[in-house]
């Protein structure tokens, strides 16, 4: 079954001084299933990467050696989706329209959604999605 991947997930496998039990089970599923994204990832996983350099906890090399690996990964883009429907979720949440905009991923494919960022996954349980442990 696919899920939804929230860059918070995808931090820790970027910086070697992170680990979580929820990104390393995301990993694993990526073996065998695969991750869909909105459109945002693209924009924050790139920001990741340049804070993080700025913060002297990657290289240049780190980064480019990281988004390497992430294009091995089954990682899709998923759809846009209904902007009205994000905002919503975003209102009733108190989520960014980022952050919501992986929740109503989740909630179009009624698939379940990995992330760290407590916010987003009390949202998530709250919409009835399925977190992935």
């Amino acid at each position: 079954m696919a899920f939804v991947l929230d860059v918070s997930v995808a931090a820790v496998w970027a910086l070697a001084d992170e680990s979580s039990p929820i990104a390393d089970n995301a990993a694993h599923r990526l073996k065998t299933e695969f991750a869909l994204v909105p459109p945002i990832w693209w924009f924050e996983i790139r920001n990741l990467l340049i804070v993080n350099e700025r913060r002297g906890r990657l290289t240049v090399d780190e980064s480019a050696i990281f988004l390497d690996l992430l294009s091995s990964f089954p990682i899709q883009i998923g759809p846009i989706g209904n902007d009205q429907a994000v905002l919503t979720l975003a209102r009733l949440h108190g989520l960014s329209f980022y952050d919501a905009a992986y929740l109503a991923l989740a909630k179009l494919e009624g698939i379940p959604l990995a992330t760290l960022d407590h916010a987003l996954e009390a949202a998530a349980i709250a919409e009835g999605i399925e977190i992935v442990a």
